[in-house]
């Protein structure tokens, strides 16, 4: 092979790789944004006196937005890239999230945060789309590595909000501050994602174009690979939704903990999440993607069995990070997974597979109360572990 031919080979490497930050960025700058009003709620709240059911309404039609848009922005994203969506919608959350600041009144408040669902939702399906694209030209792993800047972003939200509020920053300072840092940060990382339509293959990577047959209607993808794919993810957000929404709830009342021990529970469990994804894609390059999913199922079972079945609340802790280590590479390997299905681009996929994720988030935590109204607590949150054990042994996609 002359040089000529091997820089030729090596050019897909290294694009590949110089989208690998900018990527993992746009991870970030999403969990940062979304995190920040999310850890700002209360105060948004009271700002706009709302009532629980109006707060709760707003939150409904975030959630809804954010299903509806999945819909169509894979065959969007299909159509016109994964970059130009996303140099859109990191502009526009931002803005969205200052508006929330000064919004006249609750009606307008309603609106904004329902458009801010709406773009998160689109947001959400384009930046897997395009780590999808980015793993598959590198040849390595890079979705754990996305979804650990989500979580490090929360963590990063949440310390900063605790320490505004502190310090008497008022929320319409905070918010206006934040929509602006967040703005430049996403005009700057938009030219520097990867994979502009037509330059950089994103048209045969992210937009599905590899696959001739595969169409962008709304119809296209629901296959039954992608089906056990999208319900495994599902059952996945519902026994993530029982450790972060009833996990503190259930050390307090069930277990006897402290409000102070039981609130460790959910550190404990994202903090396993956020480490195991840090090393998840080395983990998955060494054992590959499937085993690794089989063993990180098995081990957030045990997690949750031993959480849950323990008398001890310290010991209980323990079990909640363990379960969340075991837990913190299920959902990226499943986006890695979908991305290697056949039939249908990319995008469209990995906008079907973001719509059972959500679909789990909104049902896990009613679901998880109406269970310990009928049965307990303690019945209910034991019955993830089976459900657990279960994704372990459901088939997947070769890797």
């Amino acid at each position: 092979m002359t040089i000529n031919e091997q820089l030729t080979a090596d050019q897909p490497a290294v694009r590949a790789a110089s989208g690998r930050w900018p990527v993992i960025a746009v991870f970030f700058l999403n969990g940062l944004t979304l995190s920040t009003y999310i850890v700002r709620a209360p105060s948004v709240k009271d700002t706009f006196h709302l009532t629980d059911g109006w707060f709760g309404f707003t939150g409904l039609l975030f959630a809804l937005a954010a299903l509806a848009c999945m819909q169509v922005v894979g065959p969007l994203t299909a159509r016109v890239g994964a970059r130009a969506v996303l140099r859109v919608t990191l502009a526009v959350m931002p803005l969205l999230l200052a508006g929330i600041a000064v919004a006249p009144g609750p009606w307008s408040l309603t609106a904004l945060t329902t458009v801010l669902g709406a773009v998160h939702g689109t947001t959400d399906a384009a930046m897997n789309t395009s780590a999808v694209a980015v793993e598959r030209r590198a040849g390595r792993p890079l979705l754990n590595s996305c979804h650990a800047a989500w979580s490090v972003s929360a963590v990063v939200a949440s310390l900063s909000t605790a320490a505004l509020a502190h310090a008497g920053v008022s929320l319409d300072a905070h918010l206006i501050t934040a929509g602006a840092l967040l703005l430049a940060a996403g005009l700057v990382l938009g030219p520097r994602l990867p994979g502009a339509a037509g330059t950089e293959d994103e048209t045969s990577d992210a937009a599905g174009q590899d696959d001739p047959a595969g169409g962008t209607g709304l119809r296209t993808g629901w296959s039954r690979a992608l089906l056990v794919l999208g319900l495994t993810a599902t059952v996945l957000m519902i026994c993530e939704g029982g450790a972060l929404g009833w996990g503190g709830i259930f050390l307090h009342e069930e277990r006897h903990a402290t409000l102070a021990l039981a609130a460790a529970a959910i550190t404990a469990y994202t903090g396993g999440q956020t480490l195991g994804r840090l090393v998840g894609d080395r983990l998955t390059s060494h054992w590959g993607g499937n085993t690794l999913f089989r063993l990180g199922a098995m081990i957030a079972a045990g997690g949750f069995a031993a959480a849950v079945l323990t008398p001890h609340p310290a010991a209980a802790v323990a079990g909640f990070a363990l379960a969340g280590l075991g837990s913190s590479v299920l959902i990226p390997l499943s986006f890695s997974a979908v991305g290697r299905l056949p039939g249908a681009p990319t995008a469209t996929l990995v906008s079907r597979l973001s719509t059972f994720t959500y679909t789990g988030i909104l049902l896990g935590p009613g679901l998880i109360g109406w269970g310990a109204d009928q049965f307990g607590l303690t019945t209910t949150m034991t019955a993830l572990v089976p459900l657990l054990l279960l994704v372990a042994l459901v088939p997947r996609p070769p890797a």
